[in-house]
């Protein structure tokens, strides 16, 4: 069998690609696995480094605000389809799965037009318009959250690495701890903005250093590779350790008893897969899909929410360091976002690819999910209390693995995610004038058959 996947642009969309193409190559060590991108984005520097091949077609944006692009499109997107069409033929794809961003959109049109079977994976709460196209093209098609309003979908989750899923948080505490230099037994955060940084976040530290000192809560805290942080070290105190990048995040997620992060999917779905209570404040960027994103596990009592503009020195030593100082709300957080993780969704997007593709999957199928209703997205509110009373954490015995969650928080990844999904959704009329002629690309595509 060999499978096409699509999904690149932002690390958002291709993270998730990459953990399904690992659990497919679990599954079968034989299959082939070909990925489709463009030059616009991480693709060229993630995909090829997990070690898989990379076929590039041309990025065709969508448009954002009323122009003449939105006339030309189908001409731009006919030559990027027929791109993609041929790796789909060269390659004799059995099935095509796209996890949106730029290439998906063409991948979809060139699936259909190809007659072959098509999967969709939406993440975000807020669905981009290359996944809305291609879910109109097939029944198969799945969510990583229950909020995601795709008519006919499957929720499934995100598709996380093993490191994760399979991560024991209680039991690796001690060797986390000590593999980063921190004290065995102080109360810990963990800082991460993914592998670029938070500004916002890093500012926020830097201004509350004294007040963590004080209070005898160490830090862990990942800066960014593009960033730098100045923290004035006491021996004396509680570590605060610093890096610019953190590689084992399996290790850091198990050294903390409470994260501060962004809130993009991948990262809000390790978070809640490992048990980890978090901070999550949103990447203001696009509309508010971060927010959505991590909305619903803050509503389970998993974590809390605040405004990058919020986020202040004051707010920080008012709501996270007692926080951090209170073992048994942590220990009701944890277990709220546990039980909200989902930790099999690999092993069930595999079994639907295997269906799709209309080929038995080796050694059986997993338990293939149960279709939930689309629910609406909630809009959040800023900080959520925790109940009271939250059920004791699950069984070491269905924990979960790590993988460093890459959130892109350049500009240049955040207008690569926002013109190629989201950012379209706060004008409603171009997004239905883009549908539109999109549909003329897919009758030209279909005509060209003929």
């Amino acid at each position: 069998m060999h499978v096409v996947i699509a999904g690149g642009g932002s690390a958002g969309h291709i993270e998730p690609a990459l953990n399904t193409a690992d659990a497919l190559r679990r599954a079968d060590p034989t299959i082939g696995i070909t990925m489709l991108g463009t030059t616009k984005g991480l693709d060229t520097k993630l995909i090829p480094a997990r070690g898989y091949e990379l076929r590039l077609i041309p990025a065709v944006p969508l448009p954002r605000k009323p122009s003449a692009a939105l006339l030309t499109l189908p001409a731009r997107m006919l030559g990027t389809v027929k791109a993609a069409q041929q790796v789909i033929t060269e390659v004799d794809a059995d099935v095509v799965i796209g996890f949106g961003g730029y290439v998906a959109l063409p991948a979809y049109l060139a699936a259909r037009r190809a007659k072959r079977p098509i999967v969709v994976h939406e993440a975000n709460i807020r669905p981009g318009l290359a996944n809305r196209v291609g879910a109109k093209f097939t029944d198969h098609v799945l969510t990583g959250n229950p909020a995601v309003p795709m008519p006919g979908g499957v929720c499934v989750g995100m598709p996380l690495r093993p490191a994760i899923t399979g991560l024991d948080r209680a039991a690796t505490r001690a060797e986390a701890r000590k593999a980063f230099g921190l004290d065995p037994d102080r109360p810990t955060l963990l800082v991460t903005g993914g592998s670029q940084g938070a500004r916002r976040l890093n500012d926020t530290m830097v201004a509350s250093v004294k007040r963590l000192h004080d209070a005898g809560i160490q830090v862990l805290h990942s800066y960014g590779d593009k960033n730098s942080v100045a923290i004035e070290q006491d021996p004396a105190g509680p570590p605060y350790v610093a890096l610019p990048y953190v590689d084992r995040m399996d290790l850091a997620y198990a050294a903390a008893d409470l994260a501060m992060t962004r809130g993009g999917m991948m990262t809000c779905s390790e978070l809640a897969a490992v048990g980890l209570p978090s901070v999550y404040v949103p990447l203001p960027v696009g509309n508010g899909e971060q927010r959505l994103n991590a909305t619903p596990v803050v509503e389970a009592g998993g974590g809390l929410l605040i405004d990058d503009s919020a986020l202040t020195p004051e707010w920080f030593a008012a709501n996270v360091v007692p926080l951090l100082l209170d073992a048994e709300r942590l220990v009701t957080m944890s277990a709220a976002a546990r039980r909200f993780g989902i930790r099999d969704a690999d092993e069930k997007i595999v079994d639907l690819v295997f269906a799709a593709a209309g080929v038995a999957r080796p050694g059986g199928s997993v338990a293939v999910p149960v279709p939930v209703p689309a629910a609406a997205a909630s809009s959040g509110v800023e900080s959520v209390p925790v109940p009271a009373s939250v059920p004791a954490p699950a069984a070491a015995a269905d924990a979960v693995e790590a993988k460093p969650a890459t959130e892109a928080e350049t500009a240049a990844e955040a207008e690569v995610a926002a013109e190629a999904e989201t950012a379209t959704e706060a004008e409603p009329a171009i997004v239905a004038a883009t549908e539109a002629k999109v549909a003329t690309v897919a009758t030209d595509t279909e005509e060209g058959d003929r």
